[in-house]
């Protein structure tokens, strides 16, 4: 990574903007495990399958898959697990009010680095009809 961008892009959901109507984009951080930094590192993760909820005042993150770290031997987490996603309160109680109404979802949209920091961006959307 070169260090004047300060950015690496690890995953995209293009299939977000094909089922989806944009609204509103926001920037999240993530809370992982040690392992689970150092396979992002390397660009093993997939958000194809993913969605993002909203329970208990917690943005969590469900579905996203890590692969295991090679080298990570008996200290590697579950590939699956459920991952919270670090926002400001503000920002929380924001989105869950638009989730409520009708027709409005939380999308994952990319993983990324930023200054060394694991980030994602989600999404406010609205499901096209086909």
């Amino acid at each position: 990574m070169a260090k004047s961008s300060g950015f690496k892009l690890i995953a995209n959901n293009k299939k977000a903007y094909f089922d989806f109507f944009i609204d509103d984009k926001f920037e999240c951080g993530i809370a992982l495990a040690g392992t689970e930094v150092k396979s992002l590192r390397m660009g093993k993760c997939s958000i194809k399958e993913s969605f993002v909820r909203i329970t208990n005042d917690e943005v969590m993150i469900y579905g996203m898959h890590i692969s295991p770290y090679d080298q990570g031997n008996r200290f590697n987490h579950d590939p699956l697990r459920r991952r919270k996603l670090l926002m400001h309160k503000a920002e929380i109680v924001k989105l869950f009010a638009k989730t409520r109404e009708k027709g409005f979802t939380l999308v994952p949209l990319k993983i990324y680095f930023k200054q060394g920091r694991a980030k994602m961006e989600i999404a406010l959307a609205s499901g096209k009809h086909n």
